[in-house]
């Protein structure tokens, strides 16, 4: 018997044994947790379908508006146990957290309203100090700024509060003074990626109440805006109403009316951030809200040229009115 057979021989009186030291997978271990996207759907028949709304608001020493802004939040007709609320407070008073948690504990208690299904407060400061003085808010030296750090804080809360389960993300911010009880309902009924109201205000005058048109970043991009951005650097954040840098942007504030035809819908190539509705899958593709020039646009605005970039629809609501806190805009728009 040669060597090589005498191996085979004496091969197959034995079975050879192979140990695995590796933990057995237990597929219906609590520390696993399995979500399937693909039945996450952002539809118009969202309430029969029970499709959860994520709402998201930024504060920075918002106290004064609290109140208002829980008002509001309890009159909406969108079932509350399909309703998130996730809240990030930065560089602010304590009064803001103070104030926000005492609204939410009333809230949730459900001796008023029905409450919502949950409620999520994040902290992050940023180092941002800025006047709270509306002039200065509001002057062109403190647009770029201002809004790469207001992109910072919705970014951080986005990615903070958002879940696997959740349809829709409607952001909100705190300064809203009116709304139709079932703006959910109604933006959802639009089946659009990205949408947003009109905003307007209210302004006593000699005992008149003067209607205002609020937010000039919902816009349609001009011919004369393209020219202006080929004269400027990447770097440059462009901010709307200022005579340092002409547009010519035709606004949505100075169209439509609160009285008209409410379902009426254009095409935007920047938004406002005081009301939107967002598909959710639109986020989780990675469209944020730029902290940096973005086609020189941030935020709000730079979302809007990022979403339009990855082919996804911006649309606003010209006579769908949001009224807005009257905070002595610009008038030279």
């Amino acid at each position: 018997m040669t060597a090589r057979e005498e191996a085979a021989w004496h091969g197959h009186l034995s079975t050879p044994v192979i140990f695995n030291h590796h933990r057995p997978l237990e597929v219906e271990s609590p520390t696993i947790n399995h979500y399937n996207l693909n039945e996450i759907t952002s539809t118009r028949d969202a309430v029969k379908k029970e499709q959860r709304v994520l709402i998201l608001t930024p504060l920075k020493d918002a106290e004064e508006y609290l109140p208002t802004y829980f008002r509001l939040l309890s009159e909406l007709t969108y079932p509350h146990h399909l309703i998130d609320l996730a809240f990030l407070i930065s560089d602010s008073s304590p009064n803001t957290k103070i104030i926000l948690t005492s609204e939410i504990k009333r809230l949730q208690s459900g001796e008023d309203v029905l409450p919502f299904r949950s409620v999520e407060i994040f902290d992050k400061d940023f180092g941002y100090e800025l006047s709270q003085d509306v002039e200065y808010r509001h002057s062109f030296e403190a647009q770029g700024p201002r809004r790469k750090a207001m992109g910072r804080a919705r970014n951080y809360l986005l990615y903070s509060a958002l879940k696997p389960d959740h349809s829709w993300v409607y952001w909100r911010d705190v300064d809203i003074v009116e709304s139709p009880k079932k703006i959910l309902e109604d933006l959802i009924q639009h089946d659009k990626d990205i949408i947003v109201p009109n905003i307007w205000f209210h302004r006593l005058k000699d005992g008149r109440d003067i209607e205002g048109r609020f937010d000039y970043n919902s816009w349609v991009e001009t011919d004369q805006g393209r020219k202006l951005r080929e004269t400027l650097s990447e770097d440059v954040v462009l901010a709307e109403g200022y005579k340092e840098y002409k547009t010519g942007r035709t606004y949505m504030a100075k169209m439509g009316d609160w009285r008209g035809n409410q379902h009426e819908e254009i095409e935007l190539d920047g938004v406002g951030g005081v009301s939107i509705l967002v598909k959710a899958d639109v986020h989780r593709s990675g469209i944020n809200f730029p902290c940096y020039a973005f086609e020189n646009q941030a935020e709000t605005e730079g979302f809007a040229k990022m979403a339009k970039k990855a082919g996804y629809q911006v649309i606003g609501l010209p006579s769908y009115v949001v009224w807005h806190q009257d905070t002595a805009e610009k008038s030279n728009l």
